[in-house]
């Protein structure tokens, strides 16, 4: 057994361990950056969320978790620390990531380089798992599964919106009002720092609640959901933030956040 399959065992095991003490899912929850934790996947499943971002780097036909491209390391793949985790995860939870849940959960695969072949490595490796994840079609969805993954970061626009089939795309503002799907971008995100330079102490302006607001709004009325990245990361803004309509709340805190949303300790 080589280094990559113990690792991958490794996961698997620690999967099925957690799922035993898996919390009630929790909406709006979205794992920032989730790889840079102990247990990744693992520690925000044991949490309840219901979306997991995770940055890869593809390297000859591979996709490697990473955040940046010196931070490498040949077991940490997205296969081993995201789908055959997943994987074990829904068999083990009758086809579902949290048993007798009808929430959605999202993968959110960031590409930091070369879109095109990012996307031909994760094609490869999403039909290995097809039953992991919704199908899509060109006309909407043909069939849901357990988990929708969408792209972010460096999105393959063309070969997506041409292809449709397992992944979908992570909107920015300026896609709003062009037509895309919402099978096919489901998901808006920004940067919070293009709205508001509110530090998360006291309360948004008038005149930013506006601004995010208004981009909720549109978001909405084309049936996505909007994401903030770079928000002040502590309690009083997931609360402004969720009052404003904003439907993923990015967070670093997984307990913290955990012990917000259930409102006990």
């Amino acid at each position: 057994m080589n280094n990559i399959q113990r690792i991958t065992v490794f996961f698997c095991l620690l999967a099925i361990g957690c799922m035993a003490h898996a919390q009630t899912p929790l909406p709006k929850s979205h794992a920032h950056n989730d790889y840079d934790h102990e247990r990744p996947l693992l520690d925000a499943h044991s949490f309840g969320f219901t979306s997991i971002e995770a940055d890869v780097f593809e390297v000859n036909g591979a996709l490697f978790v990473a955040h940046d491209f010196e931070d490498i390391t040949e077991e940490r793949t997205l296969e081993a620390l995201y789908f055959q985790p997943l994987d074990s995860i829904v068999k083990a939870n009758d086809g579902s990531i949290y048993k007798g849940s009808d929430l959605p959960f999202y993968l959110m695969v960031d590409f930091k380089n070369s879109a095109d072949a990012s996307y031909m490595a994760l094609t490869k490796l999403q039909k290995k798992y097809a039953h992991l994840f919704t199908k899509l079609g060109k006309d909407g969805v043909e069939k849901d599964g357990p988990v929708t993954l969408f792209i972010s970061g460096q999105r393959p626009m063309r070969l997506v919106n041409n292809n449709p089939e397992l992944a979908a795309l992570d909107g920015r503002p300026n896609d709003l009002g062009k037509g895309n799907r919402t099978h096919v971008m489901p998901v808006i995100s920004v940067s919070f720092r293009s709205y508001s330079k509110w530090n998360g102490e006291g309360k948004l302006s008038k005149e930013d609640r506006k601004k995010i607001k208004e981009l909720v709004k549109q978001t909405h009325a084309e049936g996505k959901k909007l994401r903030f990245w770079a928000i002040p990361d502590n309690q009083n803004s997931w609360e402004q933030m969720e009052k404003l309509g904003v439907d993923f709340i990015n967070t670093d805190k997984l307990e913290e956040f955990y012990w917000w949303r259930t409102g006990s300790k």
